[in-house]
């Protein structure tokens, strides 16, 4: 899901994807987009039964795979055949594969998650509901973001400067190029979960409890992910810097979204993972401390990343006049130059 969060939380994509005129369109696609997940599932329903995780699973990411091409080409405003031709093969198959299908899935595993632990209704004993809003919102889902990804290629096509395209290149970059805070940010946070969770499997029953271990372990990931976004986006690292700099209304604003808000959702599409495809009890100490551990990681990694990413956006236009900024020639050339010279993309 880093795509969605590099769309939320980056402020040259976010106002880019949020401007009025996109969210009325957006708006259309993601409601004929349920509508015709609706349609799908009860045609899937009715052939081949969605009873079985699995079969629910690549269902669910079929249709989003086709859902995504469809909402990405809307946002692109473009032929698909003109789309492929400019976006390369390797874009497009991210865009199917892993907006479209993994994602889907994701969100499926997430919606099932949801429903079991806070509303009690199990999808392995009650299918129909869960796996209609399953397909459904996993869908829509989709819709939303291959459109809004589509909206920034058009954006990008047409010569603007776009500092980070959603698409996990800066993220492998980044990654390569800095290994040593990775390592120490993923290594320090996925500690952190995997000791807390350990902690509370000790307090006893109550502390097992997966609806408790999900609360309690988001929190502590979502905060996590917000002090290493807060280091990320300062030049020295100094996270309490910046927590001063954005005020605490801010800083707790960003705190319950996207921070708390992802690490939920991290956290429940890996209890959908072990419940349903791997039919494991979450109850059991190891496989806890391990989900914990890895959301922690996750939101840590993303959080520092994201952070890096927002400092460079405002490097990117740095001494930049306004003048300059809308010539998609000259910007074009400092986008590459900047490419090729900062170690973070």
């Amino acid at each position: 899901m880093l795509h969605r969060l590099t769309l939320r939380v980056l402020p040259e994509l976010n106002a880019l994807v949020t401007e009025s005129g996109e969210r009325r369109r957006k708006r259309v696609v993601m409601f004929f987009a349920g509508l015709a997940a609706f349609g799908l599932y009860r045609i899937s329903k009715a052939w081949i039964g969605l009873s079985e995780p699995f079969v629910l699973m690549g269902v669910s990411g079929g249709i989003a795979m086709f859902t995504a091409l469809v909402a990405y080409r809307i946002g692109r405003r473009t032929s698909l055949f003109t789309a492929f031709h400019e976006d390369g093969l390797r874009r497009v198959a991210w865009l199917l594969g892993w907006v479209g299908f993994a994602y889907g899935v994701q969100l499926s595993l997430l919606v099932l998650a949801l429903l079991q632990l806070f509303v009690r209704y199990d999808f392995l004993e009650h299918p129909d509901g869960p796996a209609m809003m399953a397909i459904i919102i996993a869908c829509t889902s989709v819709a939303r973001d291959a459109f809004e990804i589509g909206c920034v290629r058009r954006v990008e096509q047409q010569g603007e400067m776009v500092t980070t395209f959603p698409d996990g290149r800066g993220l492998r970059r980044w990654i390569l190029s800095e290994q040593k805070a990775v390592i120490q940010w993923v290594v320090f946070a996925g500690g952190i979960g995997f000791v807390a969770s350990l902690l509370l499997v000790f307090v006893g029953e109550g502390g097992r409890a997966p609806l408790a271990q999900a609360t309690i372990m988001s929190l502590i990931a979502g905060s996590l992910g917000h002090v290493s976004f807060l280091a990320g986006a300062s030049p020295s690292g100094d996270w309490v810097g910046g927590l001063k700099q954005k005020g605490w209304f801010q800083s707790l604003r960003f705190l319950i979204w996207p921070c708390w808000m992802f690490a939920i959702t991290y956290y429940l599409v890996q209890v959908g993972l072990v419940t349903f495809l791997f039919r494991a009890e979450v109850v059991n100490g190891l496989i806890l401390m391990s989900i914990a551990g890895v959301t922690s990681a996750l939101m840590t990694a993303y959080g520092y990343y994201l952070g890096r990413q927002t400092l460079l956006e405002v490097q990117a236009r740095e001494g930049v006049s306004a003048s300059l900024q809308h010539c998609p020639f000259v910007m074009g050339i400092l986008g590459k130059t900047r490419s090729s010279s900062l170690p973070i993309a």
